[in-house]
C-alpha cells in the first residue's frame, strides 16, 4: 500500500462508526483495497452495507480517489443517502474529472430531488459549455431510481430549457427529452419564434396529461 493510501486509510480508520453497526461486519481496510485495485465485484459481494462506508471513503479522500468512488458508485446502482450527500458536495467542483463522473453517479444513488435540481442548474446555467452537456446527459441517461412521479420536476426543468436564451441548453434539453419520451413536438433549436412557441404549448400539454395519468 502506498503512502497516500496508508494516509487515507488512518484518516478513515478515525472515523466514527458508533452508529453504524455495519462498522463491525465489514473490514474497511478491505474496503480501500478494494477500491485501490478498483475491484467492482468484490465490493459489490459486500451489499448495501458498504455504501456509507464508501461515502466516509470518499469525504477523506484526494481528487483522483474520489473520481474513482464516485465510478464505483456508478457501478453498483445502488441508493445512499450517504452517498448523495457526499457527491452532492461536488456537483460544481472545476475538477473536468471529478464533475463528470459525479453528475453521472448521483442518479444511480439517489432519487432525491435535489440531485434533479442540481443537475437542472448544472445543465441551464454552468458557465462550462461541457459541463452543462454531461449534466443533460446525466439527466437523459442516468437517475434510474426516479418513479414516474418523481420525474415530474425533471421534465419541468427540461421543458423549461427549451426556453433559455442559450442555444445550446435548447439543444441539450430537447435531446434529452427525445431520450425520454421518443418525442420533440416538432421543437428545432434554431426555430422561429413562432415554431418555439408552439411545440413549448405541445410540451406543457403533455406534461399535464402526463401528471393526470399518474
Amino acid at each position: 500500500m502506498n503512502r497516500s493510501l496508508k494516509i487515507i486509510l488512518l484518516l478513515f480508520l478515525s472515523i466514527n462508526f458508533s452508529q453504524l453497526s455495519l462498522g463491525e461486519q465489514i473490514d474497511s481496510e478491505e474496503v480501500i483495497k478494494y477500491v485501490s485495485s478498483y475491484n467492482i465485484n468484490a465490493i459489490k459481494s459486500l451489499g448495501p452495507d458498504v455504501m456509507p462506508i464508501l461515502s466516509d471513503l470518499y469525504l477523506v479522500s484526494d481528487i483522483k480517489q474520489k473520481r474513482v468512488i464516485a465510478n464505483i458508485f456508478y457501478q453498483l446502482k445502488l441508493e445512499s443517502e450517504e452517498a448523495k450527500n457526499a457527491l452532492i458536495q461536488d456537483v460544481k467542483t472545476n475538477d473536468e474529472n471529478l464533475r463528470i463522473s459525479v453528475q453521472y453517479a448521483l442518479g444511480r444513488v439517489s432519487s432525491n430531488q435535489e440531485v434533479v435540481d442540481a443537475l437542472l442548474d448544472n445543465m441551464q446555467h454552468d458557465n462550462n459549455a461541457y459541463f452543462r452537456d454531461k449534466a443533460a446527459c446525466a439527466l437523459a441517461y442516468d437517475q434510474i431510481h426516479l418513479t414516474d412521479l418523481e420525474k415530474i420536476r425533471m421534465y419541468e426543468g427540461l421543458i423549461k430549457g427549451l426556453s433559455s436564451s442559450n442555444g445550446q441548453v435548447r439543444s441539450i434539453a430537447i435531446k434529452a427529452l427525445k431520450i425520454h419520451t421518443g418525442q420533440t413536438k416538432g421543437f428545432f433549436v434554431n426555430g422561429t419564434a413562432r415554431n418555439q412557441s408552439e411545440s413549448l404549448r405541445k410540451w406543457h400539454q403533455w406534461l399535464d396529461e402526463y401528471k393526470s395519468n399518474l
